[in-house]
């Protein structure tokens, strides 16, 4: 049996890392039916209905397990006692480097020596890192990545960002997002959540919107922008949106944690203030969510994963940028056009780039199914190397037996 260590935010709360987790899941125990995944969580049961029908290992992560959510013995166990540790999505920064509750570089990077000396390699599998910003990140990231085999990296600024911090890691391979290749769900499981939310099919056509929590910490001309003044000024801009183009307000959370600013932006809105609001976990999982923005005409996204699970299936999004890697990501797929930088955010500027992502939304359309099919086998190849690394090591481990045999 083959173990491979799976490192990632994987708590169940968040469509996005749980697209992650499901898809490789799935796209390496293809090519490698025999593998067992560990996965170090903070629930042990997410991280089972995620994976339903594969071979995973959930390692818990709370106090009782002796752990700290990513520091202690669950993290340590899994780095250790594997034959590959792969790194997703982007848990390799430095912000709040000596928190454990944020931060998983500073712990990777403790247990990753111990790791190294069992000749166990550690991964980046369709990931992106940073930011790095400080000499401490970079050294801790060139601790994680010592004797790396290679990294595959989901966007070219992380490539570069590798470039720069780690020169000795080679060779660098531009993939793509895990979950790009969710399968979204049957149209019989969809109109019943719809169903049951109050979604209705009227003939109008649906424009979602995705925002996160994290408003009090985004800057805007030099100064921040209060949570009250966003919570209004996003409201006021979808009202108008919507109104304009007779559309069906519909909110994603793809993050439990944002649901509260969700419900107060409905509050103010007037044309939306009754509108549906998806919910990962508490309606329905990632491949329904999926789905449910396949049937939409455009989308709004603060999420990087809402933006990941909406083009996947090639409905045009607008990313209202909170995030280096969700411009990277819209950079990556030929989109970058429709980026709204926070710091420049205003009704006025959301207002006018949506209208105009509405009358181009034929040809985002169409860019998207020729695009995005590439990206998506890009995602599923990185399977394929990892199968080569193990396959090769496990030959390799066999001619030193059969030497020392003789």
């Amino acid at each position: 049996m083959t173990r491979i260590t799976v490192l990632g935010n994987f708590s169940g709360r968040n469509a996005g890392d749980n697209a992650i987790l499901g898809n490789l899941v799935r796209d390496v125990s293809a090519v490698l039916p025999e593998a067992q995944f560990i996965v170090p969580t903070l629930s042990t049961a997410a991280v089972r209905r995620i994976c339903q029908g594969f071979n995973v290992k959930p390692l818990g992560l709370m106090p009782w397990h002796g752990a700290m959510k990513i520091l202690g013995l669950a993290t340590l166990r899994a780095m250790v006692q594997t034959d590959c540790v792969l790194i997703t999505d982007n848990i390799l920064f430095d912000k709040s480097f000596f928190n454990p509750l944020f931060n998983y570089l500073s712990t990777i990077a403790l247990f990753a020596p111990l790791t190294q000396r069992r000749r166990i390699p550690i991964i980046l599998y369709n990931a992106s890192v940073g930011p790095i910003a400080t000499a401490r990140g970079a050294a801790a990231l060139n601790r994680v990545l010592k004797g790396s085999p290679f990294g595959i990296l989901r966007d070219r600024a992380s490539v570069d960002l590798i470039t720069r911090k780690v020169p000795s890691l080679s060779p660098l391979i531009l993939a793509a997002d895990c979950a790009l290749n969710t399968v979204p769900a049957p149209s019989v499981a969809l109109d019943a959540i719809e169903q049951r939310l109050g979604i209705v099919s009227d003939g109008r056509p649906r424009i979602a919107l995705n925002v996160n929590s994290y408003v009090d910490a985004w800057k805007t001309d030099g100064g921040s922008i209060s949570r009250s003044s966003f919570i209004s000024e996003i409201a006021a801009s979808f009202d108008e949106i919507v109104s304009t183009h007779s559309a069906q307000p519909i909110f994603f959370v793809t993050q439990t944690m944002d649901v509260g600013v969700t419900e107060s932006i409905r509050a103010a809105m007037k044309h939306g203030r009754n509108a549906p609001m998806v919910v990962v976990g508490a309606d329905c999982n990632y491949p329904e969510i999926t789905g449910m923005l396949q049937r939409a005409a455009l989308l709004i996204a603060m999420r990087t994963h809402a933006l990941i699970l909406a083009t996947s299936v090639h409905t045009p999004a607008i990313n209202l940028n909170a995030y280096p890697k969700s411009a990277a990501y819209m950079q990556t797929i030929g989109q970058g056009r429709w980026n709204l930088n926070i710091e420049d955010f205003s009704r006025d500027k959301m207002v006018t780039l949506a209208n105009t992502a509405w009358s181009e939304r034929a040809v985002t359309q169409a860019e998207l199914e020729k695009c995005v099919p590439l990206e998506k086998a890009k995602a599923v190849h990185s399977a394929l190397r990892i199968r080569e690394l193990l396959v090769r090591s496990v030959a390799q481990s066999d001619a030193v037996t059969d030497v020392t045999a003789g």
